[in-house]
């Protein structure tokens, strides 16, 4: 992505949330009604139409869904556990804080994203009339050139303190080194504290309808200049992270997630294979 353009690519989250409340049902597996307050009506989307028009699109928002589900549903249980900040690593345009439920309030909160897509994002909360709650800290960071710690101190973040980070969709637009380094700040932080995120599996491991959707994705995160550079298998990527020091992965299987949240559906909602999501506790 260029060093002073948002990303484009970070309005994919939030359209498939928005599309899972107006055509899937009941009950939802991610209750979002901000997301589409945050649309801009007047951008150009036409790049997105194969995507959002392909067969597997449905699928495509069962898994946008599921990201912010279980990242959510893990972030309850560490609160539970004593966490008390929560960090939102390349935000985009993610909502909880501005829905978060009464038990949020004891977070304080970091949005850290790209400093263009961030003010973008800045500006469509105040387009939508949305207030930015007293326990949210914006924080802007070029993954690719700056320090997360750095940047953290400069809005007094406490590194003392019991710490919840999420990192959704992120990993793909990333070079290993880069996806390493926020490894590696994750084990700066206190026992206990933990990151959930996101990795897309490599083209030989995803088949049918979902591999040709994903090679869509591909070319066209490609064509708004945010290629995707690194594809990680589940099962590395845990050896790697217990090497590193994590104390405990725990993967998110299709099959679990299929009992976990899409059991009993009549829409038609299923996991997805091609991307998988993973915790690592320090």
């Amino acid at each position: 992505m260029e060093q002073f353009k948002r990303s484009r690519t970070t309005e994919i989250p939030a359209i498939m949330r928005a599309l899972h409340q107006t055509l899937d049902d009941n009950p939802k597996i991610l209750d979002d009604p901000v997301s589409s307050r945050l649309i801009d009506p007047g951008d150009d989307r036409s790049w997105l139409a194969s995507l959002l028009n392909h067969p597997d699109a449905k699928q495509s928002r069962a898994g946008f869904a599921l990201r912010g589900r279980y990242a959510e549903d893990c972030l309850g249980e560490a609160v539970q556990r004593g966490a008390r900040q929560y960090v939102i690593l390349g935000a985009g345009l993610d909502t909880f804080a501005y829905r978060q439920p009464a038990w949020g309030h004891t977070l304080e909160i970091y949005e850290i994203d790209h400093p263009a897509t961030q003010q973008w994002k800045r500006e469509r909360l105040k387009a939508a009339g949305i207030a930015v709650p007293t326990n949210l800290r914006f924080v802007p960071i070029d993954f690719e050139r700056t320090s997360i710690g750095e940047s953290l101190r400069a809005v007094d973040f406490a590194f003392g303190v019991p710490t919840f980070c999420s990192w959704m969709g992120v990993t793909q637009y990333l070079t290993r080194d880069a996806i390493d380094t926020t490894f590696k700040f994750i084990l700066t932080l206190v026992p206990g504290s933990e990151i959930v995120f996101s990795i897309i599996l490599p083209h030989d491991a995803v088949s049918g309808p979902e591999a040709e959707r994903m090679e869509i994705a591909v070319r066209r995160a490609a064509e708004v200049g945010e290629p995707w550079l690194t594809r990680l298998r589940a099962d590395e990527l845990a050896s790697r992270l217990k090497s590193m020091g994590f104390a405990l992965i725990v993967a998110l299987s299709p099959e679990q997630a299929r009992e976990r949240y899409f059991s009993n559906r009549r829409d038609g909602l299923r996991e997805r294979r091609g991307e998988q999501l993973i915790r690592a506790i320090v």
